[in-house]
């Protein structure tokens, strides 16, 4: 590794400090060093290309970030929690500074995650194309009122959800907002795809898992504002009679991990516990 990115997170002050003092270690060692917002993507994507490493200083909010911006290069991401619950991070603060000599020595792991791609689709136009690390979800717009989504797996119809919302999601997004609705929680290395459906009237209530390999239409019927989310960060407003398709993407995260390949059991329950 030779060129290092240092994502840190604006709201955050000690986010930037810490950034700074890891910067002044790596050059210290002869590295070249980027230091960015995780917040201005295009900035940040102008310089990933020829990163190495991209270390980031947040919460899990700003490894999803950075794993779209990582795209499609899948550039190595080493997370540095400075969140509250941290499900996607490998070192706390007080351990940056350790950890990161053993990881240039090549004393670690690639954790490999699997994203979603994405795309909106209106009168027969594909307007808009998305990756997401956690989750896409179509949901309403307005409190107390449903949307209607018929729901296709591989030109199957599978479900006609009168819901809150429907929720595709990766084994990493199973812990985010999928188990709040009653999901499953998936171990993060299985390469399958989770529909939960929120607050379903009618419905198939349960979430159902499905294969890597299938492709997903959700056909929108609405009559009021709804919003299709990425990663519950990109809002997108929809129409009625869109049509979003979900796959699984050809790109995936690759989190840089110093941990025994076994955690996830064990960080799984100091997380809930919080």
């Amino acid at each position: 590794m030779q060129k290092i990115g240092l994502l840190y997170h604006p709201k955050i002050g000690e986010s930037l400090r810490l950034a700074q003092s890891l910067e002044e270690l790596l050059t210290s060692k002869g590295l070249s060093t980027w230091i960015g917002s995780a917040w201005e993507d295009e900035e940040a994507r102008k310089h990933i290309p020829d990163l190495d490493l991209i270390v980031t200083f947040g919460g899990d909010g700003t490894i999803l970030r950075a794993a779209r911006m990582a795209v499609p290069q899948s550039t190595p991401i080493l997370s540095v929690n400075m969140g509250r619950f941290g499900f996607l991070a490998e070192a706390e603060p007080e351990k940056a500074v350790e950890i990161l000599p053993t990881i240039l020595a090549g004393d670690y792991w690639l954790e490999e995650r699997i994203m979603l791609h994405a795309e909106l689709h209106r009168d027969g136009d594909q307007q808009a194309s998305y990756e997401a690390l956690n989750d896409v979800v179509v949901g309403h717009a307005v409190m107390s009122r449903v949307v209607r989504l018929a729901t296709y797996v591989d030109g199957e119809h599978v479900a006609e959800y009168v819901a809150d919302g429907l929720i595709v999601a990766t084994p990493t997004g199973s812990t985010a907002y999928s188990l709040a609705a009653g999901g499953p929680i998936l171990h993060p290395q299985l390469k399958v795809v989770l529909l939960t459906p929120i607050a379903p009237h009618r419905a198939l209530e349960r979430s159902i898992v499905l294969p890597p390999e299938c492709n997903i239409e959700i056909r929108l019927s609405t009559e009021y504002p709804a919003v299709l989310t990425i990663d519950g960060q990109i809002d997108t407003q929809l129409e009625d009679a869109d049509r979003i398709l979900v796959s699984v993407s050809p790109h995936r995260c690759n989190l840089v991990r110093t941990q025994p390949r076994n955690y996830f059991g064990r960080n799984l329950l100091e997380r809930l516990k919080q």
